[in-house]
């Protein structure tokens, strides 16, 4: 099995965690695997290199002043690899074998990276030696050096893995995996032992703090991600896995929907009043497509085939809560929802679809984001044009 393993910098915050990892490195390469590794820098020395360029530098100076983290920690652990008797070789920018190749635009190379990234897994193969790679950096076609961004390490792997053909990259880090809740904050909170990427990278766009967004846009359907402790020191076991990839999708809902909206001056101030709303279509088992809110509304999206059962529970309910007022009911909207897990990476995105709508005079009577999806609510004889339009600028 060819395995891509990155190890975060709290797992080489020391000597000893760096022997924790240059152990378990060994041990799968002994088991017969091929292991290529991606270090980030040790501990906190980003920060610290960061902090002290308290001087004007030019962006090429800067990268290569922060580079230095992760440049000392693959030296670390090619020497502890070497100590145990492993045939190791560090990749930096510069090396011969390096892989990742930026444009000048400080974007990745797809085409160059992919080529030598299938270089570098033929040699290893051939060669039997274990690269030691540094994340978050890159090189461009001068040879600088420049780097991924935020998460650059976790880049670094998905993206090796990806495009080396591996079975499975394993980050390595200080969590157990993907948590139900922050234990720092929560009783009881547990290991996830299974999610898709797409509930992760929502997760991931809201805080949690697991594996960097960009790097799941390079995660392959076939390939495995796994998130594991550093302590257990073991590359095959444990952790959460990270199922599926991200599917660029279009879609327009073939039924029309009516949308039910609850207004009252008290509602964003009053708590449950969602829940209130909810409970009471729940109970008359009636499904919601979708939810908005806005400072004095709540408004409920459902099939228009329900549209007028569901008015007469929501008005039983505005009569109980003093914080509503009244309810209305708008029909014959449709609902175009366009998915894919580089919409938070492309700016201006919702410009992109929302001008060419106005160009052609279709008004927008919603519209609902997520950190993978934006939905599109419309009047229902306008979708037929609108997805036409939608399709043509995505």
């Amino acid at each position: 099995m060819r395995v891509v393993a990155k190890f975060g910098g709290t797992s080489l915050g020391n000597g000893d965690r760096v022997n924790r990892a240059a152990d378990s490195i060994a041990a799968a390469v002994n088991e017969g695997h091929e292991v290529a590794v991606v270090a980030s820098a040790m501990g906190s020395t980003t920060d610290f290199l960061l902090d002290a360029i308290t001087f004007e530098a030019d962006e090429a100076d800067e990268a290569e002043i922060v580079s230095m983290g992760e440049r000392t920690s693959v030296r670390m652990l090619k020497a502890a690899l070497g100590a145990r008797g492993i045939d190791a070789k560090f990749l930096e920018p510069g090396t011969e074998e390096w892989p990742v190749i930026t444009d000048e635009h400080g974007q990745v190379d797809v085409e160059e990276t992919q080529r030598r990234a299938k270089q570098l897994a033929a040699d290893m193969a051939a060669e039997g030696y274990v690269p030691v790679a540094t994340g978050f950096l890159a090189q461009d076609h001068a040879g600088n050096v420049t780097t991924l961004g935020r998460g650059g390490s976790d880049t670094t792997a998905v993206m090796l893995g990806n495009y080396m053909s591996a079975d499975e990259v394993v980050i390595i880090t200080d969590v157990e995996g993907v948590m139900t809740g922050d234990p720092r904050v929560v009783e009881g909170a547990r290991n996830v032992g299974e999610i898709t990427v797409d509930e992760l990278r929502n997760l991931s766009f809201r805080g949690a703090e697991v594996v960097a967004p960009s790097a799941l846009s390079y995660k392959t359907g076939d390939m495995t991600v796994r998130v594991a402790h550093y302590q257990h020191g073991d590359l095959l076991q444990g952790g959460t896995t990270i199922e599926g990839q991200f599917q660029n999708l279009i879609d327009m809902r073939e039924k029309p929907l009516a949308c039910l909206t609850a207004a009252g001056r008290a509602i964003r101030n009053s708590p449950g009043i969602l829940s209130d709303l909810s409970d009471v279509l729940t109970d008359a088992d009636i499904n919601v497509d979708a939810v908005a809110s806005g400072m004095d509304s709540v408004s409920f999206y459902v099939d228009e085939g329900v549209a007028e059962r569901a008015e007469n529970v929501l008005h039983q309910a505005v009569i109980d809560l003093e914080e509503l007022s009244s309810v209305t009911v708008d029909d014959d909207i449709a609902v175009i929802r366009i998915t894919g897990g580089e919409l938070p990476n492309q700016s201006g995105i919702l410009e992109e679809i929302i001008a060419p709508l106005a160009t052609e005079h279709i008004n927008i009577q919603d519209l609902i984001t997520s950190a993978t999806s934006i939905s599109v609510f419309l009047e229902w004889d306008d979708r037929e044009q609108a997805l036409e339009i939608i399709q043509d600028a995505i």
